[in-house]
């Protein structure tokens, strides 16, 4: 579609959009729910179609406010909002366990399955990453720069595209789980083969080493998060399949309330890791050492917090 056209489809929506946001009126949850994923949509589109337009620059602008308006400080004990993390969380990441450990498995082997299938097939890495961003990444190569996409855009403009990306990501893992856990599995699925199909890739390439100390830079923690939010997907829909000795209703939403403070509980990490993609990732070539510290400090900073933490407060928590 050409920019103009989009622009005409949609243009009378996004004024609607930012004269809500601008009335200081108070937009209703839902609204702003609704507000939030089409933006992110439209944004994502915008980006891929028409990178660093006018277009994209606006609808980047629009996509900050409704995120504001969303994630806007609330008056709350301020004690309540630190407990969340150092307590509240944890004592729930011990009930999540099983379900974790599932969205890590079927990421896992998503990932095999990914990798064993662009060995045995060259077409099959353009059907899953297509062809355009396969064509970049080899021009990118000749060039010197197998992973220039990272330098592309702008730093700002890419932090808040990355992270409402993942944001709702992670939202769709979560809410996958509503269809019986099927739904979060074929979204964990889905993004295990683009992740094992991507390392293969610069693997055949000989570029397999840089590749990792590279998008693992801020993957470790964005592939991290999206998995534990794909487990809060799980344990929904396991909260529908078997409630136990509650009622079908009551076991769901309790299931759906742990999730979803998981998911949120999740935040701060997507931040972290939009920050890093945006502001250090563009940055290959720096020293080996800072980036293998990076790396492994993330994936400390993810087994110590969602694994490790959590079990000083297991004996008060049931399982």
């Amino acid at each position: 579609m050409r920019e103009a056209a989009f622009v005409k489809q949609n243009m009378a929506r996004w004024q609607e959009y930012e004269k809500l946001l601008n009335s200081g009126v108070p937009v209703l949850p839902d609204k702003r729910a609704e507000i939030f994923i089409q933006l992110t949509d439209d944004l994502s589109f915008a980006r891929t179609q028409y990178a660093d337009s006018e277009t994209a620059h606006y609808l980047n602008h629009l996509s900050a406010k409704i995120h504001a308006n969303i994630y806007r400080n609330k008056k709350e004990d301020r004690s309540r909002f630190i407990t969340f993390w150092t307590r509240e969380l944890p004592e729930l990441l011990n009930t999540l366990r099983r379900p974790m450990l599932y969205a890590f498995l079927i990421f896992g082997l998503a990932a095999a399955i990914g990798s064993i299938s662009v060995l045995n097939d060259d077409t099959f890495i353009r059907l899953i990453l297509g062809d355009g961003y396969v064509n970049m990444t080899l021009e990118n190569i000749e060039k010197g720069q197998p992973l220039g996409v990272y330098a592309d855009s702008g730093e700002l403009d890419m932090f808040f595209a990355i992270t409402f990306n993942n944001i709702r990501v992670s939202f769709t893992a979560f809410a996958a789980g509503i269809l019986l856990s099927v739904g979060t599995g074929f979204v964990l699925f889905r993004n295990g083969i683009m992740v094992g199909a991507f390392f293969t890739f610069f693997y055949q390439k000989n570029l397999l080493v840089d590749s990792i100390f590279v998008v693992m830079l801020h993957g470790t923690i964005e592939l991290s998060a999206i998995v534990l939010a794909g487990a809060a997907g799980l344990h929904m829909g396991n909260a529908i399949l078997f409630p136990k000795t509650y009622s079908r209703y009551d076991s769901f939403r309790q299931g759906a309330k742990d999730g979803l403070k998981l998911v949120m509980g999740l935040m701060p990490f997507f931040i972290i890791a939009g920050f890093i993609e945006s502001f250090v990732t563009r940055y290959a070539s720096m020293p080996f050492f800072i980036k293998a510290v990076i790396v492994v400090g993330s994936m400390w900073l993810i087994i110590f917090y969602f694994f490790i933490y959590p079990l000083r407060f297991r004996h008060g928590t049931k399982n």
